[in-house]
């Protein structure tokens, strides 16, 4: 029995394990020594910032390697990123009997391919002695610093750094040894291993996000309990060499389980020794497919990091606790490239495949390439024209029809509008059907009888078969339509009634693709549906109205008693503008002011000028008015003078009953005018910043286009609900895009997060310098929908905007891109979703380009005479008013809030994170200055003598060559422009949070750029404002008023403000000019140039004496209150 019972002990896999495992615990602890316990220095290499690109990409794969003591390990490699990631500890035997301990090198390199090798990036050395204990470490960016005199350097690199003590490695089993080269079928058989998916794995407690060490790895895992190993099933095999095999576990700290990699779930269970392992894909729990980073809010949970081959993964929770500081920065770098620019591969073009669906009979056969749409993915449309019917049966009751058309396509039906009283009725109507949305393979097309009580009567059909509908290639005539006889419900026999109908299948290049009904807009109906659907909208000829008010004769007040004051207004439209009071009291007052207006074609407005008599402060008296069109004003397209003319006044109070008494007038007050319509200045409707369009109004002055810009609209990506629907979030999006005096919109999608439109548009460049503009809107007018708020209807929400400047763009290059919709809102910046483009801007006459570039950015009359900045702004507006209003009159309309986002009409509204964000751009300028300042302060001091001494040699070659100067600096920018060709950008700038200053904006800085003006918050909220804005006024004005100290200083040099330094200063010159005189040029250019680069042991520490000077001068701040 003890037999039976000590064999059933040991017969337990795990009660052996365990035996064995305390076995190895105790000879061990029993061999141990009594010494000081090792240590291991743990270098975590966690990132790098602006490393400098060395592909010839512009770009680098860089890897770092770290070099202690004779041990030398390295990091994974991080393909073509400039700031890489790499989150990766490496482990180093440390001995604290030492004394004295080599310097810790780290070096960052490049990764050469296909050819191997290497390029050297950056080095970072780091003493000892700053080493801390595990526990107090931080991380710390360093600057990385040259190896050689001439090596080209820049960039930081993020590391921790400290010592941990050695943990001991688990004992092995050693019934299950796991051997690297061992095969397959050399292994005994073993029980199942268990499988558990990544879901349902317990959390981890605290697991160290990073733990691997490529070069030491292999020598701490030589063997794995196979019963403490659960497999993670990931749906992606690949094979492994099998001398990496043994790097493919990793151990976890403060658990005895370990994680193995096993082959994808529906497989036979996987055996450790196997060469297919599955490679880790990045994945986290709680989040679904297709689901984007910034449309929902990532959850803690078990995260599993993607590794190349080789390298062991680990999965840890994702708690903020464990590792708040690398988790702020891998959230930090992670949101900063969501908002980043994003390349695709979309598949453009047109391509007509093979037959084998339905549309087969008139399909082609092979693939046909076209370039009418070759910017846009082919998307395939069922297109319907219901043209009319004859012949329709009346009904028995009434003795009349009212008819109307219905086509159904699977669960989609296009209506048709109905006529009352017609048996022949006409509708030229088109329906288009998606053929990624067709679910049957029948067309229907009834004709019914509309009925006011009750069901509509069936009149009849006809039925397609989809399999037989031909295709139609662009650019092929319109498929011209037939009759066709209706059939009963049943289709058992012919009925009274005919219809004329064209089928076929086609592309969104079709002709009737903008005026189709589409499936995409099923939900739409009534009004909504016109406002659904894609159009080109062209903004107004607009003109500059120029009224030059010169004088009056014969106004005669109100009061006889007192001489009048006399002002001028005039109007257009909304548009008010007045003249000031005339100087003198006097009957025949004179002005001589030019009132500047916005007027459009077709001119709609009349110019109505009054005079009146500015009687006291709260009082205006009319003396008399007229009112002129347009139309009757020259048109001036250069600065010539246009003759003036005289107007004869109409008497306040004049009018139809006083015609007896407008006749009986001897005389009348009369105005003398000089007006004009002004064709030779472009018309400001957007900012400068922005502009689009710089060609002046006539169309005589305009010169030929310079290119072509194509804009393919794909889709967009991963939109955020905008608004409820049925009780849950929906979007109804669709894109605008401006440029020049040419505006387009796309068909609205309907109920997607993901709409695909893939419309392709044109237009004609006449200077490359300039700007277009797309923004992203959700539809809230697709009829019924639409509810009042607040009186007012509701307006189409704005998704996003997107920027394209013209001139960053290489000719004849196609730009597919995926550019991030960004919003400020007043909770902060918002990604809403992405928009993908297709670009291609053509040149026609490289001459003509480089001819622009040299000429004016607008029209020369905008130089010879221009408008104040007050009128810029002004005309600006009501330029922005007057395109709205007119675009909000199409069909289907362009609503005024959609051309307000576009112009950006806010723009010049004040705001505290704009005002940081142009100061810091600023700086960013003034840097390059900055530097060069230190690096000839460097040398001055000789912290490099190296530097120093061919800084000296070169300023003698220069002073005994001056002929060289220009020559030398022009060479010298030549070859740094070839230099920065290899580093050129590849793709076009996008809105850039940093630089806009959009992510660490104050709250309360952005509730004040969102207020209205006036402002609508409450008295304290203004108070603590207002008090912000003088804090900000107050250094502003500190600033000015020492630029003018220095500037009234230099002015008193010789205004003998003070006597004694004015004449200390002449007498200095006198000497000067004498020395000078005889003295050669080069000889003083030497020796002041030796003078200022002396070595720092002939330098002092206080100011030199020409500043002393200087600082002691006077300056009129004494003089102020």
């Amino acid at each position: 029995m003890f037999c039976c019972l000590k064999w059933n002990f040991f017969a337990s896999e795990k009660s052996l394990r365990y035996l064995v495992r305390c076995y190895f615990l105790v000879a061990s602890w029993r061999s141990k020594p009594s010494k000081k316990r090792k240590m291991k220095l743990v270098v975590e290499v966690v990132d790098a910032n602006d490393l400098m690109p060395k592909d010839g990409e512009g770009s680098a794969s860089s890897f770092v390697e770290v070099d202690f003591d004779s041990q030398l390990s390295r990091t994974k490699t991080v393909p073509k990123n400039l700031n890489p990631i790499w989150n990766q500890k490496l482990f180093f035997n440390f001995d604290e009997t030492k004394n004295h301990h080599p310097a810790i090198e780290i070096s960052v390199y490049n990764e050469r391919r296909p050819i191997p090798g290497r390029n050297f990036l950056g080095r970072v050395r780091i003493p000892c002695s700053n080493i801390v204990k595990k526990g107090e470490e931080a991380y710390q960016r360093l600057q990385l610093e040259r190896k050689w005199l001439f090596s080209s350097v820049k960039g930081e690199i993020g590391l921790k750094i400290y010592l941990s003590p050695e943990s001991k490695p688990k004992s092995p089993s050693p019934s299950s040894p796991l051997k690297p080269a061992e095969a397959p079928h050399s292994s005994p058989p073993q029980p199942p291993e268990p499988r558990i998916s990544i879901s349902s794995l317990p959390p981890l407690p605290n697991t160290p996000p990073i733990s691997e060490n490529t070069n030491l790895i292999s020598k701490t895992l030589a063997a794995v309990p196979k019963a403490e190993a659960p497999v993670v099933e990931t749906p992606k095999a690949v094979t492994a060499e099998p001398l990496k095999e043994t790097s493919t576990f990793a151990e976890v700290d403060n658990s005895n389980s370990f994680i193995a990699v096993a082959k994808s779930s529906g497989a036979k269970p996987a055996k450790r020794p196997k060469k297919e392992i599955v490679e880790p894909v990045e994945e986290r729990v709680g989040t679904a497919q297709y689901i984007y980073k910034h449309q929902v809010l990532q959850q803690p949970g078990i995260s599993m990091e993607k590794r190349p081959q080789g390298v062991p993964f680990n999965m840890h929770q994702t708690n903020p606790q464990g590792h708040q500081a690398q988790a702020s920065h891998q959230a930090q770098a992670s949101h900063q490239d969501d908002y980043n620019l994003k390349d695709t591969n979309p598949q453009l073009g047109e391509r007509w495949p093979n037959s084998g669906a339905f549309g087969g009979r008139g399909w082609m056969n092979g693939e046909r390439h076209t370039s009418t749409y070759d910017l846009v993915e082919q998307m395939f449309y069922l297109y319907v024209r219901v043209v009319k019917a004859k012949d329709l049966p009346p009904s028995v009751i009434t003795g009349s029809c009212d008819p109307y058309v219905e086509v159904k396509l699977g669960n989609y039906k296009g209506k048709t509008r109905h006529f009352e009283k017609r048996l022949n009725p006409e509708w030229n109507q088109v329906f288009a059907f998606s053929k990624e949305r067709v679910q049957s393979s029948v067309l229907e097309v009834f004709v019914k009888d509309k009925e006011m009580v009750g069901r509509d009567d069936y009149l009849g059909r006809v039925v397609f078969d989809l399999h037989e509908i031909p295709t139609r290639v662009p650019p092929d005539s319109p498929l011209a339509p037939q009759w066709y006889r209706l059939e009963d419900r049943r289709g058992h026999g012919k009925v009274r009634g005919e219809i004329m109908v064209a089928v076929w299948m086609g592309t969104q290049a079709d002709e009737a693709f903008s005026e189709a009904w589409h499936s995409d807009a099923a939900a739409a109906y009534g009004e909504g549906v016109f406002n659904t659907r894609s159009k080109v909208y062209v903004s107004p000829k607009l003109w500059y109205l120029r009224v030059n008010v010169i004088e009056a004769q014969d106004v005669l007040p109100n009061d006889r008693n007192r001489l009048p004051d006399v002002f001028v207004k005039a109007q257009v439209g909304s548009q008010v503008l007045k003249t000031d009071v005339s100087e003198t009291r006097t009957t025949n007052p004179l002005w001589n002011e030019d009132l500047i207006f916005v007027a459009a074609e077709p001119f709609e407005d009349q110019l109505i000028i009054t005079v009146e008599d500015h009687v006291h402060y709260s009082k205006d008296e009319l003396l008399g008015s007229i009112s002129l069109p347009l139309d009757i004003f020259e048109r001036r397209l250069d600065h010539r003078p246009v003759h003036s003319r005289w107007f004869n006044l109409e008497k306040y109070g004049f009018g139809i009953l006083d015609a007896d008494r407008r006749k009986e007038l001897k005389f009348s007050s009369r105005i003398h005018l000089r007006v004009c319509l002004e064709g030779g200045y472009h018309v400001l409707d957007e900012s400068t910043l922005y502009i689009s369009d710089q060609r002046p109004t006539s169309r005589q002055l305009w010169k030929q286009p310079v290119g072509i810009l194509e804009v393919g609209i794909l889709s967009a990506q991963g939109l955020l609900p905008m608004k409820m629907k049925d009780g849950r979030g929906s979007t109804d999006a669709y894109c605008v895009a401006k440029y020049g005096q040419k505006w387009v919109r796309t068909r609205t999608i309907l109920d997607t997060f993901n709409p695909k439109w893939n419309e392709q548009y044109t237009w004609e460049v006449y200077d490359p310098c300039t700007v277009i503009t797309l923004g992203v809107f959700d539809n809230c007018h697709l009829g019924g929908g639409e509810k009042p708020n607040g009186g007012n209807a509701v307006r189409d929400s704005r998704i996003g905007k997107v920027r394209i400047r013209l001139s960053t763009l290489e000719a004849h290059k196609i730009y597919s891109h995926s550019y991030p919709l960004l919003v400020l809102q007043p909770n902060g910046v918002k990604k809403m979703g992405e928009l993908q483009l297709s670009i291609r801007f053509t040149t026609l006459s490289l001459a003509h380009m480089v001819y622009i570039y040299g000429h004016p950015l607008l029209p020369k009359m905008h130089y010879l005479h221009p408008f104040t900045v007050n009128q810029v702004d002004n005309l600006r507006h009501q330029a922005m008013n007057i395109v709205a209003v007119r675009l909000g009159r199409a069909e289907p309309p362009l609503r005024k809030e959609v051309v307000e986002y576009m112009l950006d009409r806010d723009s010049h509204m004040w705001s505290m994170r704009r005002s940081k964000a142009n100061f810091f751009r600023i700086m960013s300028l003034l840097s390059g200055m900055f530097s060069m300042s230190r690096w000839f302060s460097d040398v001055c001091n000789w912290k490099n003598p190296m530097t120093s001494v061919l800084v000296h040699i070169l300023f003698l070659i220069l002073i005994w060559y001056p002929e060289l100067i220009l020559p030398t600096l022009f060479l010298y920018m030549f070859f740094i422009g070839l230099w920065n060709y290899r580093f050129r950008p590849r793709h076009p700038p996008h809105m850039d949070t940093k630089v806009s200053w959009a992510e660490a904006v104050n709250p309360d800085e952005l509730d004040e750029e969102f207020d209205t003006f006036p402002s609508s918050r409450p008295n304290d909220i203004v108070r603590l404002r207002y008090d912000r804005l003088r804090t900000v006024a107050g250094r502003i004005q500190t600033v000015v008023g020492d630029i003018a100290t220095q500037g009234e200083r230099i002015h008193s040099v010789l205004s003998w403000r003070d006597p004694r330094a004015t004449s200390l200063f002449v007498l200095f010159c006198f000497c000067a000019a004498v020395v000078l005189y005889v003295t050669p040029f080069r000889a003083v250019a030497l020796l002041a140039g030796l003078y200022y680069l002396r070595h720092p042991r002939f330098r002092s520490k206080l100011p030199s004496v020409p500043s002393n000077f200087f600082r002691r001068l006077p300056a009129r701040t004494d003089s102020l209150l």
